[in-house]
């Protein structure tokens, strides 16, 4: 008899209580720091209370990733029934998370896994719920590393933000095209890939993002591969995630979209306004 494969992650994926209870998904929680008070995410602090500290913080929350320590911990915990673990987080791109994972993987007695997932917040939690599905099935780790591989290669993750100020703040764009944006009152879309955040679309007033998701819902309909799974993830943008739900109920009413508040990490970045519609094909 195998052992077991168990599951890890990091509170920056999209994911229900219901899912994590069902699949046997332990999520390790994230750190933020907001005018200098500590919360652990997911703890201590909801997704909308953080959005709402963040709105009268006087400077940008930070993030933080997990210590060494909390995933020496719980692999040591998870294994001591000599199960294997399978620990996968967010793109390297956005976080050190799956770094820390590594080093504390090193350590730890147990057989650890670490995988990047290359994504965030609902596209991660595609890859960990099918790791998930398979480890509850018996499947040995190749297999699963091998359909999570498959489910990163055929996803996608396209993002609109109201305003760029948090992005550039953080780092993640230039101030040359903060300033220019804000100025003109200029909408940008834009898709993750590469483990980077690339603008693919701009234009000015929110008409911009409306008619960029309308475009994206034709295109899903048009997808000749099927589609398996679809989420939608925002930040204080809860009117337009229902509108787009509604359009892709109606295209797939097969497929069950989560519409849900996006993570304090993710949050951080792009402001309050900003929405991801986030889906895989077969």
């Amino acid at each position: 008899m195998t052992n077991k494969i168990k599951i890890v992650t990091d509170s920056s994926i999209q994911l229900t209580d219901e899912e994590a209870k069902k699949y046997e998904i332990h999520v390790v929680p994230l750190t933020i720091v907001i005018d200098k008070m500590i919360y652990t995410d997911g703890v201590n602090i909801t997704r909308p209370e953080f959005m709402a500290k963040m709105a009268e913080a006087k400077n940008l929350p930070q993030t933080s990733q997990p210590s060494i320590g909390t995933f020496l911990d719980l692999y040591d915990e998870l294994s001591a029934d000599g199960s294997e673990i399978l620990s996968v987080h967010m793109s390297h791109g956005l976080s050190g998370t799956v770094n820390a994972a590594r080093q504390a993987a090193q350590i730890s007695k147990a057989a650890v896994t670490v995988i990047d997932s290359e994504y965030i917040d609902r596209a991660m939690a595609f890859q960990v719920i099918e790791a998930a599905k398979l480890a509850q099935a018996g499947k040995e780790r190749d297999e699963i590393i091998a359909a999570m591989e498959k489910i990163k290669e055929h996803t996608k993750l396209f993002l609109s933000v109201s305003s760029l100020n948090n992005l550039v703040k953080g780092g993640r764009l230039s101030k040359v095209s903060g300033l220019l944006s804000n100025l003109l009152n200029i909408k940008v879309v834009l898709k993750f890939e590469d483990n980077a955040i690339v603008p693919i679309h701009k234009g000015r007033g929110i008409k911009t993002i409306n008619n960029f998701y309308n475009d994206l819902v034709n295109q899903m309909k048009e997808t000749t591969a099927p589609i398996l799974g679809i989420g939608i993830s925002h930040a204080d943008d809860l009117g337009l995630a229902n509108k787009i739900k509604e359009q892709l109920n109606a295209i797939f009413p097969e497929i069950s979209i989560l519409v849900a508040p996006t993570s304090p990490v993710v949050a951080t970045h792009t402001g309050a306004g900003a929405l991801a519609v986030i889906f895989y094909t077969a």
